[in-house]
């Protein structure tokens, strides 16, 4: 190797280290935190407070469900925290409006449910997707668009629900129209004085990451904690979809929503009901490893945040979603875990 190639190949192999360094190091130390994370005392007041949550999709009120599954469902949510429970009963038009053919069987799901768990809350559960990052969905800088969501919550809530839980994706950081629409369906949930629920996104790990991963990918998997602080100050109930997180071991998992938990605690108002996700789901891909995302981890997780951040939070509780993919052992988990 002549001089000339010896000088390049110095100035290269310091450039090469650099970018190693760039690209591996930080991920590696982001890793090591998570893991930390997840170590500590649990805290024997750190389990449920009886405002859980649970998600239960469309067949409960299309007429696929009998009495049969009705008592099945209320004997197995005895003696659990579940007082909430968000029925899928959309989903919105991309115009905001809904089709009440999409819920012939509603009366007789949230009777049946009254006489068997007396003090159940069931909600309906309405979204749509969003045309935030595509050419269609619902749209919610349309004022008109945003009256007719108005009008499919008073509509479900005329057709005897407890309740109203909003799922709509994906869902921008920042957005005023979205703030907008609270306000709107804030005063006629309470001029019902019923609950206003939502689903929402993961808060930043680190801060302004939404943006990052928003100029290189069209796309925005997070919410700032400003953000997250002012949709939970709007709402009686945000519940966080803490899975789909790209982790891929169980204690970094269980290490991220236990930041997952402390974030959210921070930025959400005591008055406000915080529920931490927890996946009763199996799949394998790119954003989700069940082997990873597993209901253990994500109990001890929000154990742990709590515990850390603020063990005496009384409107604190779980999420479970979602009972058609549900297996015993995320009962279990759920029970030994958190019960």
């Amino acid at each position: 190797m002549d001089g000339r190639l010896r000088r390049v190949w110095r100035r290269g192999r310091w450039f090469v280290l650099g970018l190693v360094l760039l690209l591996v190091v930080p991920p590696l130390f982001g890793a090591l935190a998570l893991r930390v994370s997840y170590t500590g005392d649990l805290g024997e007041g750190t389990r449920t407070r009886g405002k859980d949550a649970f998600w239960i999709g469309h067949a409960w009120v299309d007429g696929r469900k009998e009495d049969a599954d009705l008592a099945a469902l209320a004997a197995r949510l005895k003696d659990s925290g579940i007082r909430d429970l968000y029925v899928h009963a959309g989903p919105l038009e991309h115009d905001g409006t809904l089709r009440a053919a999409k819920y012939p069987r509603a009366a007789w799901l949230v009777d049946g449910l009254h006489r068997a768990m007396p003090g159940i809350r069931v909600q309906a559960w309405l979204g749509d997707v969003l045309a935030t990052e595509g050419p269609v969905g619902l749209r919610l800088e349309d004022a008109g668009a945003r009256r007719a969501v108005v009008g499919s919550a008073r509509q479900i809530l005329d057709a005897g629900f407890d309740g109203v839980h909003f799922d709509l994706e994906p869902l921008h950081s920042d957005d005023r129209h979205y703030l907008s629409l609270l306000d709107d369906l804030g005063r006629l949930t309470g001029s019902r004085k019923v609950p206003l629920s939502v689903a929402a996104h993961q808060i930043d790990p680190l801060p302004g990451l939404h943006s990052v991963n928003g100029a290189l990918s069209g796309s925005e998997k997070w919410w700032s904690q400003e953000f997250f602080g002012e949709v939970a100050r709007r709402v009686d109930q945000i519940a966080v979809m803490s899975y789909d997180t790209w982790m891929p071991l169980e204690s970094l998992y269980g290490g991220y929503v236990a930041q997952q938990t402390a974030l959210a605690l921070e930025a959400t108002p005591e008055t406000t009901d915080l529920l931490m996700g927890l996946p009763f789901f199996h799949e394998d891909d790119l954003g989700h490893h069940e082997n990873a995302e597993t209901v253990a981890a994500a109990v001890k997780g929000a154990r742990l945040g709590l515990a850390r951040t603020d063990p005496g939070r009384e409107r604190f509780g779980l999420a479970l979603y979602v009972d058609f993919a549900a297996r015993e052992g995320d009962w279990a988990a759920y029970r030994a875990g958190w019960l």
